[in-house]
């Protein structure tokens, strides 16, 4: 005769399974907050380690923006005690392309304007005084150099571009009381020139208007 199967093992078999699913669940749910946790501080890392960089860049730019400011322009050539007079007849000025003096009354427009034909000298001196920056080149100048300093300039509020056939180099900028002959688009004094004296300290008239002018 067989013997009856004892209800006290089979309970407690049953118990046994059960801890041993539920010792099973808590290791994979302990399993998922590490994966969890650890994915976490990989992120917060990340940023720290990412927002670190990022501020470490600003300051060096900020930095090097600073130091073109405050560092002369190599090759540079300066010009003191310039008059300010607004005149209606044309001038005579002793540089080619002049950087100040005596100039019209109506300033060339100066609003990131690149004009393809030769401007008045006297109403891009007026824009000079203004605090524009005057990228100028004669038929000299490459295609490639007049093409990505017109992208310059486009881009630039207070600066403008035009063609001087007649003047000495093939590329140069010229600020009020200031200038300088570049090598080519490329020349690290371009950037300079540009981060040092647009709306810079020789400006005689900061703030005043670059649109509203001759438009050419």
């Amino acid at each position: 005769m067989a013997s009856a199967k004892n209800p006290n093992s089979n309970a407690a078999a049953r118990r046994a399974k059960l801890d041993e699913a539920r010792r099973k669940e808590r290791a994979r749910e302990r399993r998922s907050r590490i994966v969890t946790i650890t994915a976490a501080v990989a992120v917060v890392a990340g940023l720290v380690v990412g927002g670190g960089y990022l501020m470490n860049a600003a300051d060096e730019q900020d930095k090097a923006e600073e130091q073109a400011k405050t560092s002369p322009v190599t090759g540079e050539r300066s010009w003191d005690d310039l008059t300010q007079e607004h005149v209606e007849t044309p001038v005579d000025y002793p540089m080619n392309p002049p950087v100040g003096g005596d100039h019209n009354p109506v300033w060339m427009n100066c609003d990131a304007d690149v004009y393809t034909d030769p401007i008045p000298n006297e109403n891009a001196v007026h824009s000079l005084e203004h605090g524009a920056v005057w990228v100028t080149y004669n038929d000299k100048a490459s295609d490639a150099d007049v093409k990505a300093l017109g992208e310059r300039v486009g881009k630039t509020p207070y600066s403008l571009m035009s063609p001087v056939p007649d003047q000495k180099d093939p590329l140069v900028l010229s600020a009020w009381g200031k200038q300088v002959t570049v090598d080519s688009a490329t020349d690290k004094r371009v950037a300079q020139f540009f981060t040092k004296y647009v709306q810079g300290p020789q400006t005689p008239e900061p703030g005043a208007a670059c649109s509203g002018g001759v438009a050419g």
